[in-house]
């Protein structure tokens, strides 16, 4: 994977949008129970217009697609190019990463392992496995993670991910979290220029702490998970996304914005897709 950083003014508050879990098809009217996501993906981008957010960068974490085809690597793409800022993507666990990197072009989409903007250094983390929905961070993901810790020791930090490191208390979607979630927090709290860590994956807000480090999860731009559920159960939510200030002095601002509804009609009655 090439590495790129990128660094631009200190001392500044460094604005981000995250959008996670598009579930973008080969084809315009690919639907996931009964949404169609697409036309969900774009409701939610005119929502961050009309608010005027992401001055700096976009972070897309993971499931940019659900059928894992060039063609629908193309359609995200497309997308997410018409943002003024940069964006940076990660797998989940239903992208095909090779096809994701052999489908991206040269310009403002890009699938790095760090980034720096302003005094924050951003770590993108690949959790996922090959042929699984469950999540594992590899000792080479790992001492990734060290090293580009190691080098930032005064940098404010943000690790991306897609797959949740922590519980969410809901047992059919904690069986597809990060497995060895020891080994990652082992890292991070030997490097207390963390500040946050954020993912996808799970389709629903969550704000937590650990240690002083700032826990979040996003909701997805189509359909949402109820949280707390035993089992596969949909929530009537509307899709979204999060915004973040990252201050100058290491201070994470944020909150989840909706929009109004969703078009069409979602199959709650579904056990799974």
């Amino acid at each position: 994977m090439r590495i790129v950083t990128e660094r631009s003014r200190p001392k500044k508050t460094v604005k981000v949008v995250q959008i996670t879990d598009t579930h973008l098809f080969a084809v315009s009217r690919g639907c996931l129970l009964g949404l169609n996501t697409e036309q969900s993906l774009k409701a939610v981008i005119d929502q961050i217009r009309t608010n005027r957010h992401a001055s700096d960068l976009v972070l897309a974490t993971g499931d940019l697609v659900h059928d894992g085809t060039s063609a629908a690597y193309r359609r995200i793409f497309s997308h997410l190019a018409g943002f003024d800022q940069p964006v940076y993507c990660l797998p989940g666990n239903h992208d095909e990463a090779k096809i994701l990197r052999d489908t991206l072009q040269e310009g403002r989409v890009k699938y790095l392992e760090h980034a720096y903007h302003g005094c924050w250094h951003f770590i993108f983390l690949d959790s996922t496995v090959a042929h699984s929905e469950g999540a594992h961070l590899t000792q080479a993901t790992l001492d990734m993670l060290e090293s580009h810790l190691r080098e930032a020791p005064d940098t404010h930090t943000l690790i991306c991910l897609h797959h949740q490191p922590v519980t969410m208390d809901s047992q059919w979607l904690d069986t597809m979290a990060v497995d060895n979630p020891e080994a990652f927090f082992a890292v991070t709290d030997r490097h207390p220029q963390v500040r946050g860590i954020l993912w996808g994956h799970v389709h629903q807000q969550f704000d937590g702490m650990r240690n002083d480090v700032r826990l979040m999860a996003t909701p997805s731009t189509c359909i949402q998970f109820l949280p707390r559920s035993r089992n596969f159960a949909l929530d009537d939510a509307p899709p979204g996304y999060r915004w973040l200030d990252l201050h100058a002095d290491g201070r994470i601002e944020t909150a989840v914005e909706r929009i109004a509804a969703v078009t069409g009609r979602v199959d709650m009655a579904s056990y799974g897709y």
